[in-house]
């Protein structure tokens, strides 16, 4: 049986072993944000809209915006259009995010169309953490029940190869501020 070890004391000249506690679920992803506080609070200052914290890790939020606003480039494939008239930084314009449709999807990639990332109507995103942490890790396309034939069932043009392999604490961050994002989609999750 493994035992994880939260301390060792000396006593009598012996090393004793404390074991651990068991950690609360709500505290499992507590040190993904440990020494990063200039990013969560970069996270919550580029955030292009309103954010539900309601019943959210904070600084999972914070932190999952900076990634998903400052190194992810979520909203230029999940965005359509990515910016407001007059707002699109490559036309040398100030930089303005369609907020609107922010990460609602509909971006065409060919025969391709970039998915919804918002979260339904009850705040809940429309995948589990494990099936998006399974799509990220494995490309499987967990909504392709009939992919035409010569296709596969892995997600096309979505970079999952890369984001599949950041740190689960990262993708946690990047699924909880997807959870706080305004919704622009279903009534209800199915979970």
């Amino acid at each position: 049986m493994n035992t994880l070890v939260r301390s060792v004391v000396l006593i009598s000249g012996a090393f004793i072993a404390v074991p651990a506690k068991a950690q609360a679920p709500s505290t499992v992803f507590l040190s993904c944000t440990l020494a990063q506080a200039k990013k969560i609070k970069q996270g919550f200052d580029i955030a292009p809209v309103p954010l539900d914290l309601a019943a959210k890790n904070r600084k999972l939020v914070g932190l999952g915006s900076y990634i998903v606003n400052a190194q992810g480039g979520c909203n230029d494939c999940h965005t359509n259009p990515p910016y407001a008239p007059g707002g699109d930084p490559f036309k040398g314009e100030p930089e303005q995010i369609n907020v609107e449709g922010y990460l609602a999807g509909g971006q065409a990639f060919g025969p391709f169309i970039s998915r919804n990332l918002t979260p339904c109507n009850d705040g809940e995103p429309e995948w589990t953490f494990a099936e998006f942490l399974q799509m990220l890790r494995t490309g499987v396309d967990l909504e392709d029940d009939e992919h035409p034939p010569g296709n596969t069932p892995l997600l096309q043009v979505m970079p999952w190869p890369v984001y599949g392999k950041m740190s689960t604490c990262d993708l946690r961050a990047v699924y909880e501020y997807l959870r706080a994002i305004p919704s622009r989609q279903c009534e209800e999750s199915p979970h």
